[in-house]
């Protein structure tokens, strides 16, 4: 039932009962894809406007309609329009069932939390420590010993409460979290120190969230600081962690010599403009410095008497692995090792593909003892599990094959299990060029300052435990359940406009979506698009059988995923959303260094000034990557897109998305390309970008720069007769409806209103053709904009009729049926009526569906789910006869 039928259903029920009855509470279903009782579950989930006024009247049902014990956390709010709650995170532990209600409404009260409650002790001092009780666990981390992870770990097996002997893991002194580089000189071990801990949004009594940042240090003085950030759930009653690890890569990437100057590209100033041609064929560029030579997370394990080791492989090819298969041995050597590594696992380009017509090889998950190995297969789930005398504990690495290479250890010797997020089993990490010549117009080395983020889990428990048990616990976190509510609730709430979820009614429309998304993941496991620093990403151009140029997110290709799941609710959609937006938030931007910043944690004085007298940091911190044939050689000042970054802060909880988006938005407050920034693509970009930051964040700050920047649109718009976009940037109409429509949103601004109106009759009648179809067709996003606030059905036809060429037939054979790349590119191109591009009439247009989502996201991604809205609600459009206009609903 539609909220609109649900909420007349309601008004005819209150009409008849007598006034004193109370408010009838909503409900709306939720589904959980992979339910395992026990599992820990964060969902995102939108209201409507007016709709939830206070997260204390929610909560969650099973089908019978009792209650389900639930943590909710307001996210955001639809102020400045209303102060309504626009996202909540509901957090749950999910039984034997995929099936449950969420229910809310003024009577809705949700009931307390009578069970095992977290306890969350966080002491900011210098000499502090930050410490949580599950219940059965109880972990300390402490800044005055500095091991950068977890300083103690004790479990309450018996449950008689925390006793000395009950400790099962320690920390490593300085070495609990690590980072070594390895250059000219040798390996430089890297020393832990931790500066702050905090409480992360979303901590309750269900479930904590413990953020701990630090830097690893290094003897040798050349070599930089490196950031870490880590992040540890922790869930009433239960003996599992969740951790969430970003590292910062500070080297310097290759040999170069300093740059005198700056890259046209990106220059703050005139001045000293370096010559990009003289910087090509220097062999420099191609020689590594600073590698790492390993990184991860390790700790000492406080149990003795007989060692019992666990993990599993799966036999099989690397892209169709068998079921998992068990090892279990007692432990007689004095290390053993579960390994994965893939097609050159220290990404020096070029990277090895597979043909159109075969599978690359090279993925090789090896279980060795002391060296030798014992398994060696193509994969692994990616978990060992240690069991002494009395207690044991499993840790596990989720995406332990997708983001090679990797590696689980248990070393008798030292008495510890790393966990390495790059094994040391593989070459050292190099981040060099692999060319000398131009990529993205640019020669030069951006690495430095990239991150990454990798998952972990860590399971404690008795000898006695049942293995199955720690199995659940540990898929958990590396086969995670994703929960959704009904596609039509995320589109009907409004949160990013008037999209309408899918449904077969325009199937040829449709078909255009679901093709290009199930080619892209079809080709992300068949090239494959694998490995540590390249997971989540995938390639723009598909010509003469290769794949060319790394997309680097353009153009937010990431919210592309998380608008589709929210339209189908397919898991699937949700898990490459998911991926993405953390691989474009880590490699595919500048982090470091940040300069000074004062947070005022301490009632030091001095610590104002000394911050105020740190060195500044790069000014291109919060700056996105240009695409290219390597993530990290070139950069441009209109390349980063926010929107998929927050959304998976509202969907997936995910902390880092938010963090990474204000970088952003401290970079365009920046200014630092002065009214260059300000023009083009660069600013209905920005606009994008800050109005989705201003939503989530409801900063003043940010809200000056965005109204300053609208301004500029508008003002730009009467110089330019009505267009508020030049003709070099007509592709750039999807970053102006998208951005200018939720500013008005939120604003309700008649102003910005009115600029969207006459922006779309323009384009109505000069169509924007400079970028040849994915201008023309990005402009199907504006005219539908202009038809919603307008009701003139001229600008619907438009709209309609340029869309035409982006209906599908069905494909044959289905992409089930295929035998490999090559065949289906050929059923492919054969149901695409999209046009021929007039440069290159012999070749596939770059719009065309065999090739990424780069281009897709002008042409179709921001285009079809709008105008889908339409179809269903009024029909194919008629060109009006006499001149009048049909009237939208506003």
């Amino acid at each position: 039932m539609t909220l609109l039928l649900r909420r007349s259903a309601l008004l005819l029920a209150l009409c008849l009962l007598p006034v004193t009855v109370g408010h009838a509470a909503e409900q709306v279903p939720i589904t959980v894809d992979k339910a395992a009782p026990g599992a820990p579950i964060t969902m995102g989930i939108p209201f409507p406007k007016g709709e939830l006024q206070s997260p204390d009247h929610v909560r969650l049902l099973r089908a019978d309609g009792t209650e389900i014990p639930s943590q909710v956390t307001t996210v955001n709010t639809w102020a400045p329009a209303d102060s309504s709650i626009k996202w909540i995170w509901v957090f749950f532990f999910t039984e034997d069932t995929d099936t449950y209600r969420l229910e809310y409404g003024p009577d809705v009260k949700r009931a307390p939390i009578t069970g095992e409650r977290i306890k969350f002790i966080n002491n900011q001092r210098s000499t502090g420590f930050a410490e949580i009780s599950t219940g059965p666990l109880r972990f300390r981390v402490s800044k005055q010993r500095s091991g950068g992870f977890l300083d103690a770990v004790q479990f309450d097996d018996e449950g008689n409460g925390f006793e000395p002997r009950d400790t099962v893991a320690t920390g490593p002194q300085g070495r609990g979290s690590y980072l070594d580089l390895l250059d000219a000189a040798g390996i430089d071990s890297s020393r832990a120190v931790i500066t702050q801990t905090y409480k992360e949004k979303g901590s309750g009594p269900l479930h904590a969230i413990l953020r701990i940042e630090g830097k690893y240090r290094y003897s040798r003085e050349e070599n930089n600081p490196a950031p870490f950030v880590t992040r540890i759930h922790a869930y009433a009653g239960k003996p599992y962690l969740r951790v969430l690890h970003t590292i910062t890569y500070t080297g310097e990437p290759d040999q170069h010599p300093p740059i005198d100057g700056q890259h046209a590209q990106i220059a703050t100033s005139a001045e000293s403009i370096v010559n990009e041609d003289s910087l090509a064929g220097d062999p420099r560029w191609t020689r590594p410095d600073d590698r790492i030579a390993g990184t991860g997370l390790t700790l000492d394990y406080e149990f003795s008497g007989p060692l019992t080791y666990r993990t599993e492989y799966q036999s099989g090819d690397w892209w169709a692995p068998g079921e998992p298969q068990p090892v279990r041995r007692s432990v007689d050597a004095s290390e053993l090792s579960l390994t994965q590594t893939g097609p050159d696992s220290s990404h020096t380009p070029p990277i090895p593909n597979s043909s159109p017509t075969e599978r690359i090889s090279g993925f090789s998950a090896r279980v060795t003892a002391d060296g030798r190995d014992q398994v060696n297969a193509t994969r692994a789930p990616g978990w060992i599990d240690v069991t002494g005398e009395q207690r044991g504990v499993a840790v596990g690495i989720r995406h332990f094959t997708e983001e090679y290479p990797k590696q689980l250890t248990l070393d008798t010797g030292d008495r510890q299990v790393r966990a390495y997020v790059w094994s040391e089993e593989a070459e050292p990490m190099s981040f060099e060029r692999w060319s000398s010549e131009k990529d993205g117009g640019m020669v030069g080395n951006f690495a430095q300052g990239l991150t990454k983020t990798t998952e972990l889990v860590y399971r404690f428990h008795d000898a006695g435990t049942d293995p199955a048990d720690i199995e659940r616990s540990i898929d958990y976190v590396l086969d995670p359940a994703v929960a959704h509510a009904p596609p039509s609730w995320y589109t009907e709430s409004r949160v990013y406009g008037r999209m309408a979820p899918r449904s077969d009614e325009y199937a040829a429309f449709e078909r255009s979506m679901d093709y290009n998304f199930q080619w892209w993941l079809y080709n992300q496991e068949w090239e494959p698009w694998y490995g540590i620093f390249t997971h989540g990403d995938g390639k723009n151009y598909f010509f003469r059988n290769d794949w060319y140029e790394w997309s680097n997110n353009e153009p937010a290709m990431d919210y592309m995923w998380w608008m589709q799941f929210m339209r189908t609710g397919e898991p699937d959609y949700y898990r490459t959303a998911e991926a993405m937006s953390r691989h474009t938030m880590d490699v595919d931007n500048t982090h470091w260094p940040t300069g000074p910043e004062y947070r005022g944690d301490t009632n030091a004085a001095l610590d104002w000034w000394e911050a105020k007298e740190a060195p500044s940091g790069s000014p291109y911190v919060g700056m996105g990557r240009r695409h290219g044939n390597q993530q990290w050689t070139a950069m441009l000042s209109a390349h980063v897109w926010t929107a998929g970054w927050i959304a998976s802060y509202y969907l997936d909880g995910y902390h880092r998305g938010l963090e990474v988006a204000k970088k952003t938005g401290d970079y365009y407050q920046r200014r630092i390309f002065g009214k260059h920034g300000l023009t083009g693509r660069r600013l209905y970009l920005s606009v994008w970008n800050l109005v989705e930051l201003y939503d989530a964040t409801k900063d003043p700050s940010i809200r000056q720069e965005l109204d300053d920047r609208v301004s500029r649109m508008l003002r730009l718009q009467r110089q330019q007769g009505g267009n508020l976009i030049i003709d070099r940037y007509g592709y750039s109409q999807v970053y102006a409806a998208r951005g200018l429509d939720k500013y008005q949103q939120l604003t309700g601004d008649t102003d910005v209103q009115n600029a969207l109106v006459r922006h779309a009759r323009w384009v109505r009648d000069n169509p924007p053709l400079n970028h040849e179809m994915e201008s023309y067709y990005s402009s199907i996003s504006t005219l539908m904009m202009g038809y919603q606030l307008s009701g003139e059905a001229s600008l619907y036809h438009a709209a309609y009729d340029r869309a035409k060429e982006l209906r599908v037939d069905p494909l044959s054979p289905p992409f089930d049926e295929v035998e490999n790349q090559d065949e289906l590119k050929g059923a492919l191109d054969a149901v695409d009526r999209t046009p021929k591009a007039r440069g290159a009439p012999n070749r596939r247009p770059i719009w065309s569906i065999t090739h990424g989502l780069r281009i897709f996201g002008w042409t179709h991604a921001y285009n079809i789910p709008y105008l889908t809205y339409w179809l269903e609600k009024e029909g194919p459009p008629s060109p009006p006869s006499d001149g009048s206009s049909s009237q939208a609903k506003k």
